[in-house]
């Protein structure tokens, strides 16, 4: 099937069979934006801004830490069951749901105390390059 211009119509006078189409322009190239796109930019950059908050982040992070919270609630409650726990010289007596609560705690714990000496280790570090 080859392409069949509509009846009527005549190349322009300065087209040449020999060029490539890549050439000549068509009526699809528009002009320059008007000066309105870039207050649309102007815009979309104004909302990116208001998405990307510190306040978003909380709020988050907020409901994030509520459904964890309800999650653990769940989770203790159903595993109710005592369960003696000895560690070097002691003792206790608690449910399932709570000493593993307490033992995740414990970790999150230590993992904040290394992860900070960590920052302020390299706090340090960038203070001392600077000239």
């Amino acid at each position: 099937m080859t392409y069949q211009p509509p009846e009527g119509y005549q190349p322009s006078p300065d087209y040449d069979p020999t060029k490539p189409d890549a050439a000549y322009p068509t009526e699809a190239v528009e002009a320059a934006p008007p000066a309105a796109d870039h207050r649309d930019e102007v815009r979309r950059q104004a909302l990116d801004d208001v998405r990307h908050t510190r306040t978003r982040a909380a709020w988050v992070g907020l409901i994030v830490g509520a459904l964890v919270t309800l999650i653990l609630l769940i989770f203790i409650v159903q595993n109710l069951d005592s369960q003696n726990i000895d560690l070097f010289f002691w003792t206790v007596n608690l449910p399932v749901g709570v000493s593993l609560l307490i033992a995740a705690i414990l970790g999150a714990v230590i993992t904040a105390i290394v992860g900070s000496l960590r920052m302020l280790q390299v706090r340090r570090a960038v203070k001392k390059a600077r000239p």
